[in-house]
């Protein structure tokens, strides 16, 4: 299954923790297409932003939280997380 670059990013994950990771390690996270695999994040990254060299790619499905509706439980949609390395003295812009 072939995916867009735009398909496989859907939106960066600005956290505290995310921040801290990005100041002294220079990880990036973005939250991901369920189908995507780490090779297609990889691409996808180098394609959106032109001159960046990704060094490692980490992976993680993030299960959904249960809420409450009326007198039901449901849950939230499942999710994946990418945490994306890149090389050192490179960052992205937003």
């Amino acid at each position: 299954m072939d995916l867009d670059a735009i398909q496989v990013i859907k939106s960066p994950i600005i956290t505290e923790k995310v921040s801290g990771l990005t100041e002294h390690a220079n990880v990036y996270a973005f939250k991901v297409d369920m189908r995507a695999n780490k090779v297609q994040i990889r691409s996808a990254v180098e394609k959106l932003w032109p001159g960046v060299k990704v060094v490692s790619v980490r992976t993680q499905v993030r299960k959904g939280k249960p809420r409450r509706m009326k007198h039901t439980w449901s849950a939230q949609p499942d999710w994946k997380r990418a945490m994306v390395r890149l090389a050192e003295g490179q960052k992205i812009e937003a």
